[in-house]
């Protein structure tokens, strides 16, 4: 059985999921059985729709082009996380949203939604994309959850909170839609989460709205202090912090537990995580323990060449 796993992120990780790609192709032999790339998700700097996490920066055409071309000629979906929650219709026609719309719209790629009114405008205007509920709908309430299955969506991102209620996951219909986040850092039964997104959104909006008022300028103090903030140190967690949280879900635990039961979609999260701990979740969750070192170092070294990317097992 296929066992995918859908990785952060395509823009801000575009070489370290570049390296990791080849890595797969060409050594096959470190990584556990059935593993598969399902998607590479995030967002390009700049984009207004992004939610989850703030993305500073820009990106041109080229660049986008680029991404796009690079993975998908892989056969390797790009799934754009825009779900921010405050979308308004003025949002809607974005330039630059928009644009990355219709150079990705070509049947492979998908996208994460929260809002409703986003939603409905995506399925409106692109309807070649497949679309995907986001965890940062909340869904915690086992009857929604079902209702939201029954949706049409290709898949949904279930709350962090269900990841070991075995009781309800054996209930739960089409588990062949379910995608579940393993490695959350937050903490369980977090009550400010939801805050936190709204937060993250209006982050975002302001971000996007500086650059287009003052292109290729960074962001300067005062609207920096103007921004709305929100402190939470759980992003910090490593990979080995997060194993001792009750929301963690071990590698033999997704072989052993989950895939039996009839789930097969994964989420990595870790769209601003440091690199290091990122390689190492990788390696953690997809790679065989007896291959972890000698995978490790590839992976490494092959990180620190410049160039293209040549793997050889």
């Amino acid at each position: 059985m296929n066992v995918k796993f859908h990785l952060p992120d395509f823009s801000q990780h575009f070489r370290l999921n570049l390296v990791f790609t080849a890595m797969m192709k060409n050594c096959p032999q470190f990584f556990r059985e059935g593993v598969e790339i399902g998607s590479f998700y995030g967002a390009f700097p700049q984009s207004l729709w992004n939610g989850g996490r703030t993305t500073p920066g820009v990106s041109d055409a080229e660049f986008v082009q680029n991404v796009v071309k690079t993975f998908n000629n892989q056969g390797i979906p790009l799934r754009f996380t825009f779900t921010n929650p405050l979308i308004k219709n003025e949002h809607l026609h974005d330039k630059f949203c928009n644009k990355v719309m219709k150079i990705a719209d070509n049947g492979l790629n998908e996208v994460i939604v929260n809002s409703p009114l986003l939603e409905k405008y995506i399925r409106k205007t692109y309807p070649n994309y497949k679309i995907t509920s986001s965890t940062c709908k909340r869904i915690t309430d086992f009857d929604r959850l079902c209702e939201e299955l029954e949706k049409d969506y290709n898949m949904v991102v279930l709350d962090y909170d269900m990841n070991n209620k075995f009781d309800l996951l054996e209930k739960i219909p089409h588990k062949e839609k379910c995608e579940i986040l393993v490695n959350a850092c937050c903490d369980p039964q977090c009550r400010r989460r939801t805050k936190h997104y709204e937060v993250l959104g209006q982050q975002q909006i302001m971000v996007c709205e500086y650059i287009k008022k003052h292109p290729n300028q960074l962001i300067d103090a005062k609207t920096e202090q103007s921004m709305p903030a929100m402190k939470c140190d759980c992003a910090d967690r490593s990979i080995f912090d997060i194993k001792g949280l009750s929301t963690h879900i071990s590698p033999e635990a997704i072989w052993e537990k989950y895939v039996p039961m009839g789930f097969t979609q994964f989420k990595i999260e870790g769209r601003t995580s440091p690199r290091l701990n990122l390689i190492e979740t990788y390696l953690y969750y997809m790679v065989k323990p007896e291959c972890l070192d000698e995978a490790r170092f590839i992976f490494l070294f092959n990180l620190e060449k410049n160039g293209v990317v040549r793997i050889d097992g």
